[in-house]
């Protein structure tokens, strides 16, 4: 590939995996006309054509599509390189990102940091707030925090706690509308739902609690948002044991159902395990998650 260059080819990649220019240049953090002339750039250097223009798309030629397999097993290499450095940091200092789901990431995490800061008071953590699970392998984030085991081979993951869940209403709710303790009894409460596809009926279904639809007036995807409406005394919600039980305000109820049971495992990649920063907020993440009640500032 004499004449082109890792930028000229990872914008082809990027371009090809995204499928338009404007999207490319998106994600490049780059203007779209120097996707435009990267490309072009490409182009002259290898002396073919790696695209057909489709509207606003692009289309890889049959020349394009054997580049775009070699650019990927480059990228690969280079995000592996990235990983091997990265894993070299001998000293506690630099930047640690931490994914976890909503609730996690708002309510049980940012207590512990203030172990982090004891013991490595040079490395900054970055909290990232999702409930996908994020790739750790093109370094989204250095740990994640997971309700499922990792299948990479390029993962380790450690199992800090099998945490329960269960279903709270506030004591404003509780007075008003009584103490609700087997199914049968909230057959005419309000409930917060977390989905409108019913995934989340068809859950509760399963742990013996029949609701419809119209149960649930109150509804959001994000889980902190649901606690603040169960807290506001709208119905009854389900949250993290850990959670619930350091919130004032708050009372179980459903008692005669089980509880939510799941798993948290701690991931991250296995040459980033070697670097100190990132071992030092790994170490204190799984001995802070292990705890059957949150660590107090």
């Amino acid at each position: 590939m004499h004449g082109a260059d890792w930028n000229q080819l990872r914008t082809f990649w990027v371009a090809a995996e995204a499928g338009t220019l404007s999207a490319a240049a998106r994600q490049l953090g780059i203007s779209q006309p120097t996707v435009s002339r990267q490309i072009a750039a490409l182009e002259a250097a290898l002396g073919v054509t790696l695209f057909e223009r489709a509207g606003r798309g692009l289309v890889l030629t049959q020349a394009g599509a054997g580049l775009l397999a070699e650019a990927q097993a480059m990228g690969a290499a280079a995000d592996r390189l990235a990983l091997t450095a990265a894993g070299q940091a001998a000293d506690a200092v630099g930047l640690v990102s931490v994914s976890a789901s909503d609730a996690m990431a708002a309510l049980v995490l940012p207590p512990i940091l203030h172990r982090v800061r004891a013991a490595a008071p040079r490395v900054q953590v970055e909290l990232v707030s999702s409930n996908a699970l994020s790739d750790l392998l093109r370094r989204e984030a250095d740990i994640a925090v997971r309700h499922v085991r990792p299948q990479e081979p390029e993962l380790i993951g450690r199992l800090v706690q099998e945490a329960t869940a269960s279903f709270y209403a506030s004591t404003a709710w509780v007075e008003q509308h009584g103490h609700p303790r087997t199914a049968a009894e909230a057959q005419g409460a309000d409930f917060i739902g977390y989905d409108r596809e019913g995934r989340f009926l068809a859950h509760l279904a399963g742990l013996g609690l029949r609701l419809r639809p119209e149960h649930f007036p109150w509804v959001s995807t994000n889980s902190v948002v649901a606690w603040e409406m169960v807290r506001a005394g709208l119905g009854i919600g389900v949250m993290m044991d850990r959670i619930a039980e350091g919130t004032p305000g708050v009372v179980r109820v459903l008692e005669d159902l089980p509880r939510v049971c799941f798993p948290i495992w701690l991931v991250t990649h296995r040459e980033l395990r070697t670097a100190r920063r990132i071992r030092v907020v790994y170490d204190i993440l799984a001995e802070a998650l292990a705890e059957a009640r949150p660590p107090r500032a």
